[in-house]
C-alpha cells in the first residue's frame, strides 16, 4: 500500500486489512447498443485471474477525487472495480439527460462486463446519490441479478424530491443543475453567490441564465414539468420494481438527507418482501459524513457477498441514531413497532388533548417578500440540517406571514422515532397557495431549532383538509424543552415561491398576496402527528 493509501484509510478509520497491489487501465471503452461508447477506468489486482466486478457509474467524472478515493480503497483490498462515466459526460459519448438513460445504458454495461475475460460473471454495484440511482436503474431488471448492491443517500425515484408536496424544490434543483451545467470548467466568477442570487430570479424556468449565464437542460426539464399529472419522469421511476429486487442490499442515509423519505420506502418495500436488506440512518445530511459512512457500510457488504466474510451481517436490519440522545438503536423493522402515533393539536398553544374551539389562526403570504427558511435537507454544505429558527419565527410579530404555536415545558423526555405528518384544515384566499409546517425544539434558553417539516401545494378553493407528509425523524426532546409548530405560506428559497395565481411555476411572474386561515375547532381540528417511542 502506498503512503497516501495508508493515510487515507487511517483518516477514514477503516479496519486493518492486507494491502493488495493493483493497476489502473484508463479509458476502457464499452459500446452501447445505439453505437455510443462509454468510457471507464478499470482498477484490477495485479496478477489476478477472473474476478467479480464492483461497478460504479457516475455523472461527475471517474477522475473526481472522492470517486478515485472510493475505488482505490476497494482495489487495495483486492476488489476489481470499474468506474464508468455515464452518457454525455467527461468523454463518454452521447448527450447527458439526467436520469433518462441510466436503465438502458446500465443494463448494456452489465452485459458488456459479463462478457469480459477478466470478469467471473458476478457484478456488484455501489455508490451514493446519483451513483446510487444508477444502481436502482439496473438492479430490478438485471438477469441474472447483481451479486450485491450498496446504495447511499439515494432512492429508486427522484421525482418526489424535485416536487415535495407538489412544490418545486428550488434550492436543491438550482444548486445541482448549476453544478452539472459547469462541469466543463466554464464556471463564472463568484459561482456560489450567483447561484444564490439566481434563486430570486423570475421566471424560475430561466434561473439558469442568471446562475451560470446559459440554459441548463435539467433545470429546464424540472421547471417545465412541475405541474400535477405530468408523467414526463415516469420512465425514471423504478420504485414499483423495488419489491421484486432480489439483490442483497445495504443502505445508508441521514436524518437531514433530501432523499430520506423515499429511501425509507425502498427499505420498507424490500423488507416486507422478505429480501436481504439493512439500513443505517445517521445524524448527517447529503454531505461528507454520509459518504464516509457509506464507504464503511459498502465495504463490509462487499466483503460479505463477494468474499464470504459474513461477520458483518450479524446486525439488526435497522440501525439509527437518536438525535440529542447520542445513542444508536437497533430495530427489526421500519418504522419501529414500539412507536405510538400521537396527535399534537393546534389550539391557542400546542396541546395533547383535543382542544375546545379556537378562532382560526391567520397569516398573509406575500410572494414579493417570500417567507424565508433556514436549515433542513439542503445540498449546500453548512446551510442545511438543524438551525436556529428564531429569526423566521420573529416575522409573526413583524410582517405577520407566519404563525407560531408552542407547548408547555415537557416534564420528562419525549422520544420520537418514525414518520411525522400533519393534518391541517386550511383555506387560501386565492385558492392557490403553499402550506409549510415545521416542528421545532425550544430549549431552556428559548432558542428554537428545527426538527422536521413538510410542505403541500394547495390548488382548491374553500376549506381544505391538508394531509402533509413531513420528514421522518428520530429525536429526543429533553425535559424542560418545549415543542413548537410554525406555519407559513412558503419556505424560500428551499421551495420556489407560490405566486397565488395558479400559473405554472416555470413561467409565473405576476403574483397575488394570499390570506391563509388555519382552522382549529372541534369540527375541524388541526394537528401534527408524532411517532412517540415509549420503549
Amino acid at each position: 500500500m502506498t503512503f497516501t493509501g495508508r493515510v487515507v484509510e487511517r483518516l477514514l478509520r477503516l479496519p486493518e486489512a492486507p494491502a493488495r497491489p493493483f493497476g489502473v487501465v484508463r479509458d476502457v471503452r464499452a459500446p452501447m447498443p445505439d453505437g455510443v461508447v462509454l468510457i471507464a477506468d478499470l482498477y484490477r489486482p495485479r496478477g489476478a485471474g477472473p474476478l467479480p466486478v464492483v461497478l460504479m457509474r457516475t455523472p461527475y467524472g471517474k477522475r473526481q477525487p472522492v470517486i478515485r478515493l472510493f475505488a482505490g480503497v476497494l482495489a487495495r483490498r483486492g476488489f476489481q472495480v470499474v468506474v464508468q462515466n455515464v452518457r454525455g459526460v467527461h468523454g463518454s459519448g452521447g448527450e447527458f439527460r439526467a436520469f433518462h438513460h441510466e436503465k438502458d445504458d446500465g443494463l448494456a454495461t452489465l452485459k458488456w462486463l459479463r462478457d469480459q475475460p477478466w470478469c467471473d460473471g458476478r457484478v456488484a454495484m455501489v455508490g451514493a446519490s446519483y451513483l446510487g440511482f444508477t444502481e436502482w436503474a439496473v438492479a430490478p431488471y438485471a438477469d441474472p441479478p447483481l451479486a450485491a448492491m450498496g446504495v447511499g443517500i439515494t432512492a429508486s425515484e427522484f421525482v418526489s424530491s424535485f416536487y415535495p408536496g407538489g412544490a418545486l424544490a428550488l434550492h436543491n434543483t438550482l444548486v445541482w443543475s448549476s453544478s452539472m451545467g459547469t462541469q466543463d470548467g466554464n464556471r463564472p466568477p463568484f459561482h456560489k453567490q450567483r447561484v444564490r442570487q439566481a434563486m430570486r430570479h423570475l421566471p424560475v424556468g430561466e434561473a439558469d441564465e442568471a446562475a451560470i449565464g446559459r440554459p441548463e437542460p435539467f433545470l429546464r426539464e424540472v421547471t417545465a414539468h412541475a405541474e400535477p399529472g405530468d408523467d414526463f419522469w415516469k420512465a425514471t421511476d423504478h420504485s414499483a420494481a423495488v419489491p421484486a429486487t432480489t439483490t442483497p442490499t445495504t443502505m445508508v442515509t441521514g436524518w437531514w438527507d433530501l432523499f430520506l423519505r423515499r429511501q425509507l420506502r425502498d427499505f420498507a418495500a424490500l423488507h416486507a418482501a422478505g429480501r436481504q436488506v439493512r439500513i443505517t440512518i445517521g445524524p448527517w445530511g447529503h454531505d461528507r459524513q454520509s459518504l464516509r459512512a457509506t464507504l464503511h457500510d459498502q465495504l463490509s457488504w462487499l466483503d460479505a457477498h463477494l468474499n464470504g466474510d459474513k461477520a458483518q451481517l450479524r446486525r439488526a436490519p435497522v440501525r439509527l441514531h437518536l438525535q440529542q440522545a447520542d445513542r444508536w438503536l437497533d430495530f427489526d423493522q421500519w418504522p419501529p413497532p414500539e412507536t405510538r402515533p400521537t396527535p399534537l393539536y393546534l389550539a391557542q398553544s400546542l396541546v395533547w388533548d383535543v382542544p375546545a374551539d379556537a378562532e382560526p389562526a391567520t397569516f398573509t403570504y406575500d410572494p414579493l417578500d417570500p417567507t424565508p427558511t433556514v436549515g433542513g435537507p439542503l445540498l449546500s454544505p453548512g446551510r442545511g440540517g438543524q438551525r436556529d429558527n428564531s429569526r423566521v419565527e420573529r416575522r409573526a410579530n413583524v410582517v405577520a406571514d407566519v404563525v407560531v404555536l408552542t407547548s408547555a415545558p415537557l416534564k420528562r423526555r419525549l422520544d420520537l422515532i418514525g414518520p411525522v405528518s400533519a393534518t391541517i384544515h386550511v383555506r387560501m384566499s386565492t385558492g392557490h397557495g403553499d402550506l409549510f409546517v415545521r416542528l421545532c425544539d425550544v430549549d431552556r434558553d428559548g432558542v428554537s431549532r428545527n426538527v422536521t417539516d413538510g410542505i403541500l401545494r394547495i390548488t382548491s378553493p374553500g376549506v381544505v383538509r391538508a394531509e402533509i407528509e413531513m420528514h421522518p425523524t428520530a429525536y429526543r426532546f429533553l425535559p424542560g424543552h418545549r415543542l413548537r409548530v410554525m406555519l407559513a405560506g412558503g419556505a424560500f428559497p428551499r421551495f420556489a415561491r407560490n405566486h397565488g395565481t395558479g400559473e405554472p411555476a416555470a413561467q409565473a411572474v405576476a403574483s397575488r398576496r394570499v390570506h391563509v386561515e388555519v382552522f382549529r375547532d372541534a369540527a375541524r381540528p388541526s394537528a401534527v402527528h408524532l411517532p412517540v417511542w415509549d420503549a
